[in-house]
């Protein structure tokens, strides 16, 4: 597949069933999915930060990130979470092409930062680093080397620390 053939655009309400099928497919379970559908319903989602990705006439990928605290403060931070590709799209580079997509429209939009909790070898490929750099701590009990941040500008994250606070939804 060719790198130029994949379109990345702001998903629409048209899009949703696809999307959810996607993260169902992808996670081989529903939560996902299900924690997608309920994050559109949340002031912390940020529209134009829910991307998919188009080959053809399919939508192949998605990635959504959500606005977070940090240490109780609004700090102009985002969460990267989910990303999904169906399985037959997957290894071709769609999922890095969400991410590099949306860091870069988060940036455009203003954020500071953006925290991920994912794997240890694929994220920092895009430049996430363990949070803990920054004393950004994990409401969740993870590992310190799969919560990771990383600043989209220098300096974004100078003086803040504390613990996420995501989306409600992500609690429930």
């Amino acid at each position: 597949m060719q790198p130029n053939s994949i379109i990345i655009q702001q998903e629409t309400k048209v899009d949703h069933k696809f999307v959810f099928e996607i993260h169902k497919q992808a996670f081989k379970r529903e939560e996902e999915a299900i924690l997608v559908d309920r994050l559109r319903t949340s002031p912390m989602y940020v529209p134009s930060l829910s991307l998919i990705a188009i080959t053809g006439q399919r939508i192949a990928g998605h990635i959504l990130f959500t606005e977070i605290k940090i240490g109780g403060r609004n700090v102009k931070a985002l969460a990267l979470a989910p990303v999904s590709v169906l399985p037959e799209f997957q290894q071709q580079g769609i999922g890095g092409m969400l991410i590099r997509e949306g860091l870069s429209k988060a940036t455009e939009a203003g954020y500071g930062s953006v925290i991920v909790l994912g794997h240890e070898h694929y994220y920092p490929k895009f430049g996430f680093v363990p949070a803990s750099k920054w004393g950004i701590t994990s409401p969740f009990d993870v590992p310190d080397n799969f919560f990771m941040g990383m600043e989209l500008f220098p300096g974004a994250l100078d003086g803040v620390s504390g613990m996420v606070e995501y989306a409600p939804e992500f609690m429930s």
